[in-house]
């Protein structure tokens, strides 16, 4: 089908329309992250230009920037009509997933997710969020570290192979913000947190991206954030956990209602109900893939 959608290049990266791709620096990108109102205006009432295609994503991803009242800042535009079916999720669902995840991270008062919206746009309507440039000066926060380790201050997630007959352990680092999208990513049901879904930010924030597989009715958590399973809760994520609960007999609920099924809500409810009444990460699924692949 033909959506009109800016064609894919082989090697990735953006497509053809990326000369002169306006940037942002980290400190300017998570200052409007941080000022929530302000980018939601912004990604809400913006004028979108597209610049190109991220053409190394499974759905259709382009980067644009949004003008409103002389500010102007770099976003992602994913259109429904750039989605490809999947067989567990209903057609046309992901931008709506990725918005209520949006909704429910606010929610939680941690800022992990940037601010979304669902729009019209360019190429019909979709979901566009702000885009934040990762801080280079950051710390790494995925390692391959010896097989022996993890190092301190690392948590372990699994053996890997790196050829040759040789292996190593891959780990993630022991960070209050990763530990936070650990306990989003349970409650969300996250099918897809790879390395690559999460963004240092300048001012220290850890981002969250790409949540459209999430929210199913069945367990689909697949994540790189098993370095506290089975680990009790902090205490500050149960106070959360329980603010979630309340908020999803009432507002919350209402604000992810258009996004999700009857079902899927009530399954988002029992397992918030489950991490409260455990007080513990979760452990992997023995029904269901524990690792995304590819992992990064």
């Amino acid at each position: 089908m033909d959506t009109g959608l800016p064609e894919t290049e082989p090697d990735g990266g953006l497509g053809p329309d990326d000369r002169e791709v306006p940037g942002t620096d980290p400190a300017t990108s998570a200052a409007l992250a941080a000022d929530t109102a302000a980018a939601l205006a912004l990604l809400r009432d913006g004028e979108l230009t597209v610049h190109g295609r991220l053409t190394d994503a499974s759905n259709a991803v382009l980067y644009c920037t949004a003008t409103l009242d002389g500010l102007t800042a770099p976003c992602v535009y994913k259109p429904v009509a750039g989605e490809r079916p999947l067989w567990d999720f209903p057609d046309g669902t992901l931008a709506g997933r990725e918005v209520a995840a949006y909704e429910l991270a606010a929610a939680t008062g941690w800022t992990l997710i940037p601010p979304t919206v669902l729009r019209e746009g360019p190429h019909g309507p979709g979901m566009v969020q702000l885009w934040v440039e990762p801080d280079p000066d950051a710390p790494e926060l995925l390692a391959l570290q010896d097989p022996t380790g993890p190092d301190d201050g690392w948590l372990p997630i699994v053996r890997a192979d790196v050829g040759g007959g040789r292996t190593a352990l891959l780990v993630h680092r022991d960070d209050p913000g990763l530990r936070r999208l650990a306990v989003l990513d349970a409650v969300l049901n996250n099918a897809d947190r790879k390395g690559g879904h999460w963004i240092p930010a300048a001012d220290g924030r850890i981002y969250g991206i790409d949540h459209g597989v999430t929210f199913n009715a069945a367990d689909k958590l697949r994540t790189l954030l098993w370095g506290w399973a089975d680990t009790p809760l902090p205490p500050d994520a149960l106070d959360v956990l329980h603010r979630l609960a309340a908020d999803l007999d009432g507002p919350l609920a209402a604000r992810l209602a258009p996004h999700l099924t009857p079902a899927e809500l009530d399954a988002l409810r029992a397992r918030t109900g489950r991490l409260i009444a455990t007080g513990r990460h979760p452990l992997p699924s023995a029904d269901w893939p524990s690792i995304p692949w590819p992992p990064v």
